[in-house]
């Protein structure tokens, strides 16, 4: 600290206590952090000294009449005397206080010295403590703790040496202690106001600013930080095929920046919301250090049929019988008859157009199912899912007519499905019924009856007379004996939808079979891309279930939509599951359909534009009864095109046709097919304002020969030439106006004005037009036979010679029709 200068002698104001007072001033310069310093100008009140026998100064003021102020009364004298008084004491007792805390402060070194700690953190804690002992000792009474607001050093947190119990009892009430007193008497000037005594005191030791101790207690909470990070928990992190680097970093319980960070280290630039690979997200949650699980999004299907059955829970079930055949050979009139029903009266043009599920029960109790396929050639899937379902298939073969197409891709359906088969031939009681015949034309496709030594039954029947109904039916139970047919009923439902439609009233309406487990009103479900619950479950004759065994069909309502033909359905927990399921297939679905519309080079897009404009197309809106027949009329149309023309369908779907389907339509300029529908009224009224064409339609291959000749009217027609007449050049004419005139015989047919010709020189086509002017004698004629003479000029052509032959032809456009 710089040197005071010499001290000045001030006069002052005649003040309290006394008339005149000398004061000594001087001045101290200031040092602060960082270099900084300050000089400031202190007055210093000399020590006043009072002895023992030294009168007191309340007495000695109080006497002396001129130093009390005017004004005042004696209480307000004796008060201010008081406080005069108890002030002197205190300055006393300060001074005593700071001459005990300078030895101690000595004694505390010399002890800190002798010790000579490792580190100045345990020096100074020695240091405390030596002087808590020293200060014990000397009996000083400790300085009262000024209450500062935390942060501003008056408080600080519970260290490492305090007991465990003070720990506890700090940590539960979340408070601070006061900072203990330094053993350095500089430390307390940070804590209390600076006065001139301590300023003329104070050494050149440059103190710690409050910056200084913020920043070494931020340090200390990052490297705590540090520590704790170092430590952090290692999870089981569940990667998908693909996740955001938001939900990856929620996962990992880190920030979404530290993800970002090392994905820039790895090269790769992203946002939060940009969708990583599973490969990408299993690197980053190695490099936290985080165990990796992958799973695939079809895991939501795992487990969704339960547990394998085992031989214990089979009980017998009743067989499944598809009867299947070409159209027109009695296959639904044979299981009419067997039924005691009339469907096939009721079918439309006479022929089976709906799959069908039904019961019987015979005489002795016993059961069996049939499932009846339409037999026309647009059904293809339908006896496709018919021969999937089935335990036994009935082939329905005419004996008057044989084999015919259908029946042939009906065996070929019942092969593919490793069913057995058993042949009915039908139609025994009509004249010509040969069925040996039929035998004799099953063995042409693998098919060997019993009675030429093979292993497939044979039953002649008739539908009309009943004939061997009942051996048939013995026939259907012995081959259901030789499979064995059971199945577990004590289980979660599975079954298989054969046919979907929408019924007014009740919505989206299945007919499906049962094949494991008991499916009851209640049960959630998943179908393909739809679930649902079951509302009410009815058998053939619309009768209300309570409960469908395996092996017996029945219609169930409560779909969210129309499910699929040839869907299964399965009985799931809850309905958060099925939504999920279903909306999993969903989006799946519709990954296909777009990768199958994916765009390609620019090669084949121009040359796709090139065949469309060539390709005529017939826009269609395709609604029916039943989800198949909208299937069967779907794919029937599209066997329909070729490279000339083709049937575009729009949309197709079951139910009454809509104003969604006419704006649909409106929109391509396309007819709408209702097959066994109609059109509401708001429809059919809006049909008729846009010009939108409805066409009904009831029976199957009428539908199809509608559609065949209208895409017959769509081909471009067949061009045939037909040669009129051929002529002979014989002489040349000029003329100014016309050019040059040859001057023709006609050798063969005849020559017209205006028809298409042929200039023929030494055997090659020299020119082809049309015939400009013709005549003869002078005279525009339109027409010149054979043996005559005329003249006649070509257009565009000057070209002519004597010798020529011109041929006269014109061109006849035949309508062409599809096969």
């Amino acid at each position: 600290m710089a040197e005071a200068p010499p001290k000045k002698t001030l006069v002052l104001s005649r003040s309290l206590g006394s008339g005149r007072r000398v004061l000594d001033v001087g001045q101290v310069r200031q040092s602060f952090s960082h270099g900084r310093s300050k000089t400031v100008t202190v007055e210093v009140k000399r020590k006043r000294t009072l002895s023992s026998n030294t009168p007191s100064v309340a007495k000695e003021l109080s006497s002396e009449d001129s130093a009390r102020p005017l004004g005042l009364t004696d209480q307000e004298w004796e008060m201010r005397l008081r406080v005069v008084k108890e002030a002197m004491r205190d300055a006393d007792a300060l001074e005593e206080r700071k001459s005990k805390e300078a030895e101690l402060y000595a004694l505390a070194e010399k002890n800190c010295q002798e010790d000579a700690p490792h580190s100045q953190q345990d020096a100074q804690l020695e240091g405390e403590k030596a002087r808590e002992e020293v200060e014990a000792l000397a009996g000083i009474p400790p300085l009262p703790s000024t209450s500062l607001p935390p942060g501003k050093g008056g408080y600080r947190s519970v260290t490492s040496k305090e007991s465990g119990d003070e720990k506890g009892e700090r940590k539960n009430k979340k408070s601070f202690s006061p900072v203990k007193r330094s053993i350095r008497p500089e430390a307390d000037k940070r804590r209390t106001k600076i006065s001139i005594n301590a300023a003329l005191n104070e050494q050149e030791e440059r103190l710690r600013s409050q910056a200084s101790l913020w920043r070494a207690r931020r340090k200390s909470r990052l490297q705590q930080a540090q520590d704790v990070e170092q430590t952090r928990q290692v999870r089981d992190v569940v990667i998908p095929e693909a996740i955001s680097v938001q939900e990856l970093a929620n996962r990992m319980a880190v920030r979404a920046a530290e993800v970002l960070k090392i994905l820039m280290r790895l090269g790769v630039t992203t946002t939060i919301n940009q969708t990583l690979d599973a490969d990408t997200a299993e690197l980053l949650v190695g490099e936290f250090g985080h165990n990796v699980r992958r799973v695939s999004e079809s895991d939501v299907e795992l487990g969704l049929k339960g547990e394998p059955d085992t031989a214990t829970d089979f009980l017998p079930r009743p067989p499944v019988v598809t009867i299947m055949g070409h159209v027109d050979h009695g296959n639904t009139s044979l299981l009419d008859a067997i039924r005691r029903t009339d469907v096939a009266l009721r079918e439309a043009g006479g022929i089976t157009q709906h799959i069908g599920a039904y019961q019987i029960t015979l005489k002795d109790g016993r059961r069996i199912t049939f499932i009846d396929t339409p037999g026309h050639a647009a059904f293809t899937e339908m006896r496709a899912r018919g021969a999937n379902v089935t335990d036994i298939v009935v082939l329905v073969v005419a004996a008057d007519d044989g084999i015919k197409e259908q029946t042939v891709e009906a065996i070929h359906h019942a092969k593919a499905a490793n069913v057995p088969i058993i042949v009915a031939i039908n139609k025994i009681d009509k004249p010509g019924a040969n069925a040996d015949r039929v035998r004799q034309e099953l063995l042409g496709h693998e098919i060997v009856v019993e009675a030429f030594g093979g292993d497939v039954l044979d039953v002649e029947v008739s539908a009309k007379t009943e004939h061997n109904l009942d051996k048939l039916a013995e026939a259907i139970l012995m081959q259901a004996e030789i499979l064995d047919l059971k199945s577990n009923p004590n289980r979660t439902a599975e079954g298989i939808i054969i046919e979907s439609e929408v019924r007014q009233g009740l919505g989206p309406v299945a007919t499906i079979l049962v094949q494991r487990g008991r499916l009851c009103p209640g049960d959630i479900f998943v179908s393909g891309v739809v679930s649902g619950r079951v509302r009410s479950l009815l058998n053939d004759c619309r009768q209300k279930l309570t409960v469908v065994e395996p092996g017996t069909p029945a219609e169930v309502t409560g779909f969210n939509a129309a499910p699929s033909p040839g869907d299964e359905l399965v009985v799931v927990a809850d309905e958060a599951r099925a939504k999920e399921i279903a909306q999993f297939r969903e989006r799946k679905q519709r990954e296909r359909a777009s990768a199958l519309k994916a765009r390609g080079s620019v090669e084949q897009m121009f040359a796709k534009i090139s065949s469309d404009e060539k390709l005529q197309m017939l826009s269609a809106v395709v609604k029916a009864d039943v989800q198949g027949s909208a299937e069967a009329i779907c794919n029937s149309l599209a066997k329909l095109s070729n490279d000339e023309v083709c049937v575009r369908i729009l949309h197709s779907g079951i139910g009454s046709i809509t104003e969604s389907d006419i704006a649909l339509a409106r929109t391509s300029r396309a007819i709408v097919i209702g097959f066994n529908v109609r059109a509401n009224p708001q429809a059919r009224e809006m049909a008729q304002r846009e010009g939108i064409e409805l066409c009904y339609y009831s029976i199957v291959y009428d539908l199809i020969d509608a559609m065949k000749a209208r895409l017959s009217g769509l081909l471009a027609p067949e061009q045939r030439e037909k040669i009129l007449g051929t002529a002979e050049i014989r002489q040349i004419f000029e003329a100014k106006k016309t050019g040059k005139i040859a001057g023709c015989i006609v050798a063969e047919g005849c020559i017209r004005r205006g028809a298409k010709v042929r200039l023929f020189r030494e055997g090659t086509i020299a020119h082809e037009g049309y015939v400009r002017s013709l005549r003869r004698i002078r005279e525009e004629v339109s027409e010149v036979a054979k043996g005559f003479e005329c003249g006649m000029t070509l257009t565009d052509c000057q070209d002519i010679r004597e010798g020529d032959i011109i041929e006269c032809f014109e061109v006849e456009e035949i309508a062409r029709r599809l096969a």
